[in-house]
């Protein structure tokens, strides 16, 4: 759908679908949820997320993408950003940039009380893969726009 005037992110529905992960990495996102404001507009070359995680809460799996570039702006809440080794308290008005590539697995946990929110944006160039360094898995990304998930040993989930 394409609207045809401004609206209101918290009027454009949450995505139903809570994780594309196979199990047991897809109960692992619980407390996640993604209302894809890109998607809304039929944009097509990025991605935009307006995405809440509850207390205890991770944002994804610790990743790397091949050829995403990913961006995150905080709304509100205190997430803790793990970028490498380090990690990083973020508050409102924060953001930071994921270059592609980078050699750097990166996510977001939710380690406080209160709920967080903030937009993640990322680019959709074709082939990208997705490189999870503390879990059997791997992502490839399909032409369709899907994500074909697999062991490290290259066998499908």
């Amino acid at each position: 759908m394409t609207a045809i005037e401004p609206i209101s992110a918290q009027e454009i529905p949450e995505h139903k679908k809570q994780s594309s992960y196979p199990e047991p990495f897809a109960s692992m996102m619980k407390g996640r949820s993604k209302r894809k404001l890109g998607d809304y507009f039929g944009l097509e070359n990025f991605g935009v997320n307006l995405t809440r995680l509850s207390p205890g809460a991770m944002s994804a799996l610790k990743h790397q993408h091949t050829k995403q570039d990913e961006f995150i702006y905080v709304i509100s809440g205190t997430p803790t950003l793990i970028n490498g080794d380090a990690e990083y308290l973020m508050t409102p008005g924060q953001c930071f940039g994921f270059r592609c590539n980078n050699g750097v697995a990166h996510h977001i946990v939710n380690n406080s009380e209160n709920e967080v929110v903030y937009l993640e944006v990322g680019d959709r160039t074709p082939g990208d893969e997705v490189q999870y360094p503390n879990d059997d898995i791997c992502a490839v990304s399909q032409e369709n726009g899907t994500w074909m998930f697999l062991h490290k040993d290259g066998t499908p989930y």
